[in-house]
């Protein structure tokens, strides 16, 4: 497998998991930027762990979540992943604070 092929399937992998935790991802997203925002959804996760929160009820998905600050924010329409990241991350850093 050439290096290039390696990396659309690593992005593929990627981006699946994106889309299984509810993330609106398209496929023209750059690999680059898809990494970023799966390392962002894994340290929010870490940290609502910490703070005794459910990822299975806190979810995307969820009509009722225990606690709405352990919900990773939507991606807003036209948002590009880069900047959704940091909103990922601004989340993380208000729970982190209370």
């Amino acid at each position: 497998m050439n290096e290039d092929n390696e990396r659309q399937v690593v992005a593929t992998e990627v981006a699946n998991r994106l889309r299984d935790r509810g993330i609106q991802i398209v496929d023209e997203e750059e690999p680059e930027h898809l990494a970023l925002v799966l390392e962002a959804v894994e340290r929010f996760e870490e940290v609502v762990k910490r703070h005794g929160g459910d990822l299975m009820v806190d979810d995307l998905d969820s009509s009722e979540p225990d606690d709405p600050r352990f919900v990773i924010p939507p991606r807003e329409t036209g948002e590009s992943l880069p900047a959704y990241a940091l909103r990922i991350d601004e989340a993380r850093e208000q729970i982190e604070r209370e």
